[in-house]
């Protein structure tokens, strides 16, 4: 995974969540945002699927919150860091919210792995009765440098 050093700059936006109106509207910042960092089109689009679900799972089981949208550059590289963040009744156990198929409602019970698996970085932090913290960071891919001469 990827790490920002000490001297990685960073600006930060906040965006409230607590309607289906803001989780298209933070679709749209979020993939505004990763193409404006040099996201592939497959890296937007896991990006934003994985924002989709953690923005649905802020307003429907946290009752709406807010996310932090965090622009990372380490001289090395570009990153989004998205922080969803809700005041709601917690996970009483993450490490089972974290398992494939598991549902505190009625979905598929792909949510919380799911987006885990489309981001390169994913922390939940979440106590009964004081709200949940999600947080995903994805950075660029550099591409090899293109093949000189014959093979």
């Amino acid at each position: 995974m990827h790490a920002p050093s000490a001297s990685a700059s960073a600006s930060t936006t906040r965006l409230h969540i607590g309607s289906d109106a803001d989780l298209a509207w933070v679709r749209h910042e979020v993939r505004q945002a990763a193409a404006g960092l040099g996201f592939s089109l497959v890296q937007q689009t896991k990006l934003v699927t994985a924002a989709s679900e953690l923005a649905r799972n802020t307003l429907v089981h946290g009752g709406g919150g807010h996310v932090e949208m965090t622009h990372l550059e380490d001289g090395a590289g570009r990153g989004l860091r998205l922080a969803f963040t809700d005041e709601g009744p917690g996970i009483p156990d993450p490490e089972l919210a974290m398992t494939d198929g598991y549902t505190s409602g009625g979905g598929l019970g792909l949510g919380l792995s799911g987006a885990k698996r489309l981001v390169q970085e994913f922390t939940l932090d979440s106590r009964p009765g004081r709200g949940t913290t999600v947080t995903i960071t994805d950075w660029t891919t550099v591409l090899p440098a293109a093949r000189t001469g014959g093979s």
